[in-house]
């Protein structure tokens, strides 16, 4: 009987290496975020009309969790980035740094952007010392300006 339990647990073992070996490192090695934390937008404000191709400034907020430059990994930080006119990413992959995901990997709290004529979108996703979202994701709620 002992024989039978030993094979068992070996084949639970063994399955449970190759599953962890076959998931993708990002979902291994995903960094905890509070449960509480959250992240906002402090200015301007959902439905607000900003300056058309004039730079304005948009304050990002926080709420229990610090900020921490890229490449700095510390329990519970992370830096922002700015979405833009664009949806969440993969949560399981590295947030793109292009003209829809602005990366603030100094820690940075606030920027300029300039915008043309038109209704935007503009949302922040919290990402760690190595711009991968946490676990559980930290987002702001994604608000709607208008630029005239």
């Amino acid at each position: 009987m002992n024989r039978i339990i030993t094979v068992a647990v070996l084949n639970v073992l063994i399955a449970g290496v190759w599953a962890a070996s076959a998931a993708p490192d990002s979902v291994l090695a995903a960094t905890p975020s509070p449960a509480s934390a959250y992240a906002y937008i402090g200015y301007p404000n959902d439905g607000q009309v900003v300056p058309a191709n004039k730079p304005f400034r948009v304050w990002f907020g926080l709420r229990f969790m610090g900020v921490a430059p890229k490449g700095v990994k510390y329990p519970n930080t992370g830096h922002h980035h700015l979405l833009i006119d664009t949806d969440l990413p993969p949560m399981d992959q590295e947030i793109p740094s292009d003209r829809h995901h602005l990366h603030f990997g100094a820690g940075e709290t606030e920027t300029m952007i300039q915008l043309p004529p038109g209704k935007h979108t503009l949302q922040l996703l919290m990402g760690d010392d190595m711009h991968m979202p946490h676990n559980p994701p930290v987002y702001s709620k994604k608000i709607t300006v208008i630029a005239r």
